[in-house]
């Protein structure tokens, strides 16, 4: 037995060499060591007892994953029991070898779906055995049927813990345990458990050993896909309601019932800062001549400043800007320019959301943003005073849409 023991041995190291680069997500190899106590049951002599916990049991094993589920172990192991206390003296010595599969159930049982942390091996297999006492000469040989379970805890991606179960059938036992003649049977007539406690040692150049490797779950894959829309109704959003999404809207908060361009442009085309749409109506209301809008007075300009035509939008939180905000800022310079008498007052607002002495602050500084824009264009910021006006709550604070909305800067020319 021992003849065909070690050629086996030498034949697993030699395929898990050879293929070890077939599967370059996760490392094969590992090494377990694990030692613990060991419990005979039967056969033994009548008269004849072992402790309830005999020390020691010792094993060390090497193991090859062929994937992520399955895999080859070879192992070693060593039992020491005695009799108890009311029973008559023996010292045994038990010895094995076996070659096993492994089963992963944590991975055949999709365990990441819930931990990633935990998991639970089971392994079975056949080997080589040989018993020694101090009640018979020479060894007593025998075969063997090995199955058992063993619970795993990560420590790190290159060393577990573990904690394994196992029960030991032997074949052909010639002796019992306490070192007499067996009854007459040539079946399963020995049994052995073993309860140990380990380490198993992951060896590879990869980031993750296949005991706790897993291609993305279907978890992670409906999350995946719950975020995807998350993001797709994200960008679908239309802020300003002018028909163009917002992942593709330059002026997301251009005015309400104002035609824009495909890329949701408000329409300039005399480029004065006012749309064509807006200024006609000013035009038809407030009077004026031709299709420039130069016709215009300074009175209906102011008019339509400080009832809200004309604002400086802001991010959530933010102090700058957003670039769709840049031609209010030039309209208001614009006018300021060609006005040098009349001054502004700057007025910032904030949404609802967080406190309110921390809104009525933000209002200032992104009032004091604007003001210094507007200096550094060419306006004196002597004819320009700030205002923070704190939270507007004139919109439903649920809407994340609306809360766009107020968070601006607006004007009030005199």
């Amino acid at each position: 037995m021992k003849r065909i023991m070690l050629p086996l041995f030498v034949t697993v190291l030699s395929l898990g060499t050879a293929t070890a680069q077939e599967t370059p997500g996760f490392n094969k190899w590992s090494i377990d060591i694990n030692g613990g106590i060991s419990k005979p049951t039967t056969p033994l002599t009548t008269g004849y007892y072992t402790k309830d916990y005999n020390l020691f049991h010792a094993d060390l094993g090497v193991r090859y994953m062929f994937n992520n589920k399955f895999g080859l172990k070879v192992d070693v192991g060593y039992d020491q029991f005695e009799n108890a206390s009311k029973s008559a003296s023996f010292d045994g010595k038990y010895y094995r070898t076996d070659i096993q599969g492994v089963v992963n159930l944590g991975r055949v049982l999709n365990f990441e779906e819930w931990t990633q942390r935990l998991n639970v091996q089971a392994h079975t297999g056949i080997g080589y055995a040989f018993m020694t006492n101090d009640r018979f000469e020479g060894t007593d040989n025998m075969l063997n049927h090995i199955i058992g379970l063993t619970g795993q805890v990560k420590l790190s991606e290159r060393i577990a813990l573990n904690a394994d179960f196992s029960m030991i059938n032997n074949v052909r036992q010639s002796n019992t345990f306490d070192g007499g003649i067996a009854p007459e049977d040539r079946g399963f007539n020995g049994t052995l458990y073993n309860a140990t406690i380990g380490l198993s040692i992951y060896l590879g150049k990869n980031a993750k050993h296949a005991d706790w490797y897993y291609e993305e779950s279907k978890v992670d894959k409906l999350a995946e896909l719950e975020k995807r829309v998350g993001d797709l109704e994200t960008m679908m959003n239309d802020s300003d309601k002018d028909g163009v999404p917002d992942y593709l809207d330059a002026e997301p908060n251009s005015i309400p019932g104002v035609a824009v361009d495909t890329k949701g442009r408000t329409i300039d085309r005399n480029n004065n800062g006012i749309p064509d749409e807006l200024e006609s109506y000013l035009e038809r209301n407030y009077g004026g001549s031709g299709n420039s809008g130069a016709g215009l007075s300074n009175e209906t300009i102011k008019d339509m400043i400080n009832q809200g035509y004309v604002n400086v939008y802001f991010d959530f939180n933010s102090t700058q800007p957003s670039s769709s905000s840049v031609s209010g800022l030039d309209f208001l310079a614009k006018f300021l320019k060609a006005n040098p008498s009349a001054k502004a007052e700057v007025i910032g607002y904030a949404d609802e959301i967080g406190n309110t002495d921390y809104n009525k602050d933000l209002s200032h500084r992104r009032a004091q943003t604007v003001k210094t824009i507007l200096a550094k264009s060419g306006i004196e910021a002597s004819r320009m005073t700030i205002v923070g006006n704190g939270e507007d709550n004139s919109v439903a604070k649920d809407s994340k849409v609306a809360r766009q909305m107020v968070r601006r800067v607006t004007f009030r020319v005199k």
